[in-house]
């Protein structure tokens, strides 16, 4: 999203367990808005740690349906199981960003969608995951909605920067008020 706006960075890998600490932050008690910022803000002061000069941006991204929080899957069997909990219910995805500078949180931002999925038949879902393959594994969800995965949905409320996992915009306001980024 960021190279596509025109900003040129660099990536680099939090290095943290991401699983085990939203596992912690869970068992804690952080509800899911509160958590996709958490997550943020954990891979931005990470990054931010080795790289204190440097503007560094962490964000992340969680699913909840009927009061569970969804993870990403590590197969397609398993993105159909996610699925097919997901088929005919709406859902919510959380956004965040954080921006991190000199090892001091400077920007943090959440943000939510929501997304009414069609009832779906285990055929249907193995249909589209013959068609979309692994490339869906990516995606908390299991699906993509910049590509096959819009053809789930019935209706979307909400950003579709915030639903491909960072809430853009007002990062971009941001970089617009922070040392004259353009």
């Amino acid at each position: 999203m960021l190279s596509n706006a025109g900003y040129r960075f660099d990536a680099t890998a939090a290095g943290i367990d991401e699983a085990e600490l939203k596992t912690r932050l869970l068992e804690s008690g952080l509800g899911g808005e509160d958590l996709a910022l958490a997550l943020a803000n954990a891979k931005a002061e990470a990054v931010g740690g080795n790289n204190p000069s440097d503007l560094v941006i962490g964000s992340d991204q969680v699913l909840a349906c009927d009061g569970k929080i969804f993870s990403k899957v590590e197969n397609l069997p398993q993105a159909a199981g996610q699925l097919a909990q997901l088929q005919g219910r709406t859902h919510v995805l959380m956004s965040a960003v954080a921006c991190w500078h000199n090892n001091q949180p400077v920007f943090q931002f959440n943000d939510t969608a929501s997304l009414s999925m069609y009832r779906l038949t285990a055929d249907d879902i193995d249909t589209y995951l013959e068609e979309t393959g692994s490339e869906v594994l990516g995606s908390v969800g299991c699906y993509q909605i910049e590509g096959k995965g819009i053809r789930l949905f019935e209706e979307i409320q909400g950003s579709h920067f915030t639903i491909m996992g960072m809430p853009l915009l007002p990062l971009i306001k941001f970089f617009k008020h922070y040392n004259g980024l353009q």
